[in-house]
């Protein structure tokens, strides 16, 4: 790899860095700033029509965001005659088209269908952690969160039904996890613990179809995968759709807790309707994968890691273990 590689992978951890201590809007929208130069370099690194097309749709999306929050920022600072409530209705609409969050979704899927799985998993995971803080340390505007919270967790599950291209596919389910962690956006613990567990689960999935150069459902009937792989990514797609008792069932259990105590009844019935959609197209996956006769390709044949794999079960049915500790 470069050594330039190198200094933008360094700047956009700083960046997130930059953005998560600083105390005032100014150093955060400086840190969001230096985020996304850092971020367009990497998706550039493979040059082609694709990446050159996600990077512009990145830099017009996230501009036009940063735009609008320093606008606001500077409106709020100059005591300019704007409502309180408009003023932080625009930011907190500003921070959830840097999120990719519903109503503000579309540029998401469409640039994540152009790049490759390793820039994916960044977008999906490390972008979102700046933003999601930044959401934390906002005045709470109950009304645009909950319409965020229920687009996001809708649009994320029904838009993944009709999808062909795994890339898109986990992009819709990136939107629906969205949701959920702004659910339990107010504690700062809370939504670390579930970006924390959906990040590692995503990480091992688009590694997994990086591994076996997968971009699309129909290639997953005739890719050469052998059992242990086809068994791990089994576990996987059903942790990362929630279904108990894998480990992806924690922090929805968590979410679910949280809005208990905060009596969101009406919340919690309508996100648990909804989560069970991308399962169903998670399955649709995997029986396809598991129910199909497989050719073998030479160029395709992939060295198997048995602890890679012993390791990926054992943290998928981990949720039990850990039910049995809290109990004891």
């Amino acid at each position: 790899m470069k050594k330039s590689w190198w200094l933008f992978y360094f700047t956009l951890i700083t960046s997130t860095m930059i953005t998560i201590s600083a105390n005032n809007w100014m150093n955060m929208w400086i840190g969001l700033e230096i985020n996304m130069m850092s971020f367009i370099p990497l998706i550039l690194k493979s040059p082609n029509n694709s990446s050159s097309e996600a990077a512009m749709i990145y830099f017009l999306t996230q501009s036009m965001s940063s735009m609008l929050l320093l606008m606001m920022v500077l409106m709020s600072l100059y005591k300019c005659n704007l409502p309180d409530k408009i003023n932080m209705l625009l930011i907190n609409i500003s921070v959830l088209i840097k999120l990719g969050a519903a109503p503000f979704h579309l540029w998401m899927p469409k640039m994540l269908s152009k790049m490759d799985w390793n820039k994916c998993i960044l977008l999906m995971t490390w972008q979102k952690i700046a933003p999601m803080m930044m959401m934390s340390n906002l005045m709470y505007n109950n009304m645009i969160i909950n319409i965020a919270i229920m687009m996001s967790v809708t649009i994320g599950s029904i838009g993944g039904i009709n999808q062909t291209s795994l890339r898109k596919l986990m992009g819709y389910s990136s939107i629906n996890h969205l949701g959920w962690m702004l659910a339990i956006n107010k504690s700062i613990n809370l939504w670390m613990i579930y970006i924390m567990i959906y990040s590692m689960l995503t990480f091992l999935i688009c590694q997994m179809f990086h591994k076996y150069k997968i971009f699309f459902i129909n290639q997953m009937s005739s890719i050469n995968m052998n059992n242990m792989d086809k068994i791990n990514l089994f576990l996987m797609m059903m942790s990362i759709g929630g279904l108990p008792p894998f480990l992806g069932f924690l922090p929805k259990w968590i979410t679910i807790q949280n809005l208990i105590e905060t009596k969101e009844t009406f919340l919690i019935i309508y996100m648990i309707m909804f989560s069970l959609i991308p399962l169903m197209f998670y399955l649709r996956i995997m029986t396809n994968m598991f129910l199909s006769f497989n050719s073998s390709i030479k160029w395709l044949i992939v060295k198997n890691n048995k602890m890679m794999s012993t390791m990926m079960i054992i943290m998928n049915l981990s949720l039990p273990i850990i039910m049995i500790l809290d109990v004891i």
